[in-house]
């Protein structure tokens, strides 16, 4: 497509869409782009990879958490009401965009060039991301090896990395069971093991000086970057039937961990915590704003993963019904896997003799001390550590599945004619550059650098994507066309609940978000370690990159085109000619015979928008030939001129030369 467009600018007489396949070059357009970029091979496929993808290390390490700080069992009214404002109709809006155009997060922007910046930064964040995402499921690796033993190395202090500090909880009761100790000047074995011997960060002085690289990390962190080499070789087609596995397999781990959980003595303890309606949390803004923002990175809205799954699809695949199957099926794995957490850590607290509030903690803390602790305490503990850490490992493999996906898409869909033929390399390539970014994760002083990657690389500038992606689509390209293209693929129209989120309620909700991450903006930390300031300012300035990526974007588009500012802005925000379905069979009504390299027997159609004074759009279906060319390009003129009439332009029209009528439309 790219060649075509090249040599389309170096001769502007005839527009490329009018060009016939002799007049393109030697390309050979008998080559069905859709069906070589590749499908599901089944409808299961696409949905498994969809709950793989929402369903990840989130839902075990952070819903849990938010929902006791909370307000507990009355937390699950904002957040489901989040869900329903802000969740389904963005998942269902991304979905739509990708399944329409089999496009990925760059090249679907042909709905309107001028946000195409809004692709770009989808690409750098989700990069950023995969980055670092690739280091937590090194970690998980590391502590999945380290579980095959019959003695958990985290279980007893006297090891060389343990302090005179280390407290065993064996030894923390005397035999009446109380505490004679005082708890808050001792450290946990588990806590230890992670700080000082898989971290090591004892060898590292801040952020500044990370020290050395960990072998042991940097061999985990490359066989990460194999498996997902690996599953994502042959593209969907491998990446969605491993999905079979690691999408269903963490359902039957949870079980298995939900069913000894419960059966713990003091179990009921800490699910009573995590469950207990507070309802006077609600009259906090604080609870609202963290239910939306538990949906909005849950969900994995505004990364380009569903956009790219979605894009693989056929044109007819139910994604309506997908949507609510994957969104709702994300918030019950959240809450069950709540009540897998809390019933341990009930059970934990009873043994410690210490509240739930003070052995509960969210995010890698949760992840890699408390519960391996917990672990330590139970019959068969390695059996239990290994089954949790695996369990982590096929969450997280989901989701990286998706980065990498739609990083590989974006790319090659904007080079089809290069990379599509080369794509195992290209995502090796990928793999590769990524693995050695990462390699300042593994030093010493790696997890400082983890931190602020975690905080700022989908912060504000996601949020910021997302508005841009939603405002663009209904506002700018229209949620009257957008409805009807919803409804020539699923055929129906959204109702007035998707298009009331669209228009409204999504954005306004997002735009709250983002004042509110904003005002309440609080520089990172790592336990006692305060960031430097330069360090604080790399963050912010990773956020707005993001961000500038989008006026960016649009300064190029404008510079592509002709005419004053005004002129420029309208043609820039309008439908590439080839905008639509990429299959020729799905293409009806105002998309017929539109794409370009349309193998179709002529006549083609051209569309575009009237001059101020002529409104709707014309479609002039014609056999092309030099004739009928040069005839064409005297209308289109005439269409853009400030004064024109479409009934003075079609005036100057010969239809005769091309060998058909023309049609008025609209």
């Amino acid at each position: 497509m790219k060649k075509l467009q090249g040599a389309h600018l170096r001769k502007p007489v005839t527009p490329d869409l009018l060009m016939t396949p002799s007049d393109q070059g030697d390309v050979d357009l008998d080559v069905d782009f859709a069906a070589d970029r590749g499908n599901w091979t089944g409808k299961l496929d696409f949905l498994l990879s969809c709950i793989g993808y929402c369903v990840g290390l989130g839902n075990v390490w952070r819903f849990p958490y938010r929902a006791y700080t909370n307000g507990g069992g009355a937390f699950l009214v904002p957040y489901f009401l989040m869900l329903a404002i802000c969740g389904i109709p963005l998942f269902f809006l991304e979905l739509s965009l990708g399944q329409f155009s089999s496009l990925g997060p760059l090249a679907v922007w042909k709905i309107s060039p001028l946000f195409k910046g809004a692709g770009a930064a989808m690409l750098l964040i989700v990069g950023l991301v995969a980055i670092y995402y690739n280091m937590i499921i090194a970690y998980v690796l590391f502590y999945l090896f380290a579980s095959l033993t019959s003695d958990l190395p985290w279980e007893h202090c006297g090891n060389w990395w343990n302090t005179e500090l280390c407290l065993e909880h064996r030894v923390s009761k005397d035999g009446n069971g109380a505490l004679p100790l005082n708890l808050t000047c001792t450290v946990s074995p588990s806590e230890e093991y992670w700080s000082r011997y898989v971290l090591h960060i004892q060898g590292s002085q801040g952020i500044g000086s990370p020290g050395e690289i960990r072998w042991n990390l940097c061999l985990c962190l490359l066989l990460a970057w194999v498996i997902v080499f690996l599953c994502i070789l042959k593209g969907v087609k491998s990446s969605g039937k491993v999905v079979y596995f690691t999408a269903t397999f963490p359902y039957l781990i949870l079980l298995m961990l939900l069913v000894r959980g419960v059966t713990l003595p003091g179990a009921w303890k800490g699910i009573q915590f995590y469950l207990t309606p507070q309802f006077h949390h609600l009259l906090s803004s604080k609870v609202w704003i963290e239910a939306a923002l538990q949906i909005f990175y849950s969900l994995g809205v505004g990364f380009g993963g569903l956009l790219t799954f979605a894009s693989y699809n056929t044109f007819h695949q139910n994604i309506y019904r997908d949507t609510f199957i994957v969104t709702l099926g994300n918030a019950i794995t959240s809450i069950l896997a709540g009540f897998a957490i809390f019933s341990v850590l009930g059970y934990m607290s009873q043994e410690l003799g210490m509240p739930v509030d003070q052995v509960a903690k969210a995010g890698p803390g949760l992840a890699f001390v408390v519960y391996p602790q917990a672990m330590t305490m139970l019959p068969l503990s390695p059996f239990w550590s290994f089954l949790f850490f695996f369990m982590l490992l096929t969450l997280g493999l989901d989701s990286q599945f998706a980065f990498l996906e739609t990083i590989v898409t974006a790319v090659t869909d904007e080079f089809p004619y290069y990379l599509r033929p080369k794509k195992a390399v290209f995502s090796g390539l990928i793999c590769v550059a990524m693995y050695l970014m990462g390699l300042i994760l593994t030093t010493d002083g790696g997890m400082y650098w983890l931190v602020l990657l975690d905080d700022y690389s989908a912060s504000f500038g996601l949020m910021v994507v997302v508005i841009t992606t939603c405002l663009a689509v209904t506002r700018v390209y229209g949620i009257q066309r957008f409805c009807r293209d919803i409804h020539m693929m699923l055929g129906f129209k959204p109702g007035l609940y998707f298009r009331a989120c669209w228009l409204f309620l999504s954005p306004a909700t997002l735009l709250a978000l983002l004042v509110y991450s904003i005002v309440k903006y609080q520089p990172s930390e790592y336990g006692s370690y305060r960031f430097p300031p330069w360090a604080e300012l790399l963050g912010i300035l990773m956020g707005l990159l993001s961000c500038l990526m989008i006026p960016a974007g649009m300064l190029v588009a404008v510079l592509r085109e002709e005419g004053s500012l005004w002129e420029r802005l309208q043609q820039a925000s309008r439908p590439a000619m080839d905008w639509g379905p990429s299959l020729e069979e799905n293409r009806t009504g105002m998309y017929v015979a539109t794409l370009a390299g349309s193998q179709s027997p002529k006549p083609l159609m051209v569309h575009m928008r009237k001059g101020t004074s002529a409104r709707g759009l014309l479609y002039a279906r014609m056999t092309v030939s030099a004739a009928c060319i040069r005839s064409t390009d005297k209308m289109l003129s005439c269409l853009q001129g400030a004064h024109s009439s479409a009934e003075t332009c079609l005036g100057d029209f010969k239809p005769e030369i091309c060998g058909e009528e023309v049609t008025v439309v609209g």
